[in-house]
């Protein structure tokens, strides 16, 4: 991608954010009181994770599992988890529970699309092909979210979000959004395959 067109992404990007942050306020803030009513403890939760240049940013989440749960644990492989509360379990099949995310792509931790990121602890384990998903910053969606979701195998995923830093293009990244908004709407693959 070049110079100007990591300018425009950019700019569309925080444009973006600020519009849905807007528009979204109130469907977000039903979400936090009912998060909150539904389970004690916070309704926004915050991880370190990687961003571009293995910086590292505060990702900001609806929380979706119990507030005893560890944060740091496997992620849950299907709605099943006990571990997630009954509106959790839908706010992840939704993607709904990615939401403050926007306020990272309005700061510039993240974009709308790019790798999604990972823990530091696991970007510190890639191999020499694996890092180059940490020269973008990380995104709401991607390539790997497009192809398989929660389906694919943690080393796809990560071979995926190469393949995303070696073709980014304004284009890819539009046909990426457009091709999110169906996935999320068939909620199919959600939960992760590690």
């Amino acid at each position: 991608m070049t110079a100007i067109s990591r300018g425009i992404k950019r700019i569309g990007d925080a444009a973006l954010a600020a519009v849905a942050l807007v528009v979204l306020a109130l469907p977000m803030l039903v979400l936090a009181l009912l998060i909150r009513r539904g389970s004690p403890g916070p309704a926004i939760f915050r991880q370190e994770r990687a961003g571009r240049d293995m910086k590292p940013f505060a990702l900001y989440k609806f929380r979706t599992m119990r507030a005893d749960a560890d944060p740091f644990g496997d992620s849950p492989t299907d709605g099943a988890d006990p571990r997630l509360t009954p509106l959790g379990r839908w706010l992840r099949e939704t993607s709904l529970d990615e939401l403050p995310q926007l306020w990272n792509v309005l700061k510039g931790d993240m974009s709308l699309v790019g790798p999604r990121p990972l823990y530091m602890k696991q970007a510190r384990e890639f191999t020499e092909r694996q890092r180059r998903r940490l020269e973008v910053r990380p995104g709401l969606t991607g390539l790997a979210q497009v192809r398989g979701r929660g389906d694919l195998p943690h080393e796809e995923k990560l071979e995926l979000d190469v393949q995303y830093v070696e073709n980014a293009c304004l284009w890819l990244d539009l046909k990426l959004l457009c091709r999110t908004v169906g996935h999320v709407f068939r909620r199919r693959q959600v939960y992760q395959k590690w």
